[in-house]
């Protein structure tokens, strides 16, 4: 059984991690991912699904297919989109729930601020 050595960061591969993250940084991205969990859909049902504007959509998911977090797959006269790595969904729902936990915490810290204050 060999050990693995730490190896030291490859600041290439660092700064392509630190552009996915910044193409996950938006909100109306996450908005299109969560969409497109159920499966393909045109930008038709996207714009329906999501409340965006055609030409905001149209920009956001260039980026996401760009990056390769999605696909597009023209059929007829329009296209579809999908997820390409399902993979990003394990990566939101983690983060989602830490950042659920710790906004849960935060709470139920500032109610027990509250009710240990004295009341002036």
């Amino acid at each position: 059984m060999s050990k693995m050595k730490p190896s030291k960061a490859d600041p290439a591969i660092l700064m392509a991690v630190a552009e996915y993250f910044k193409v996950l940084s938006e909100v109306s991205r996450l908005q299109i991912l969560t969409c497109l969990k159920s499966g393909p859909m045109n930008v038709m049902d996207i714009a329906e699904v999501t409340g965006l504007g055609q030409a905001n959509l149209s920009k956001h998911l260039k980026v996401l297919t760009q990056m390769g977090v999605l696909s597009r797959q023209p059929k007829g006269t329009s296209a579809f989109y999908e997820v390409a790595d399902p993979m990003i969904f394990e990566l939101c729902e983690l983060a989602c729930d830490r950042i659920s936990e710790r906004v849960h915490q935060q709470a139920e810290n500032l109610k027990a601020l509250r009710n240990n204050t004295a009341v002036f």
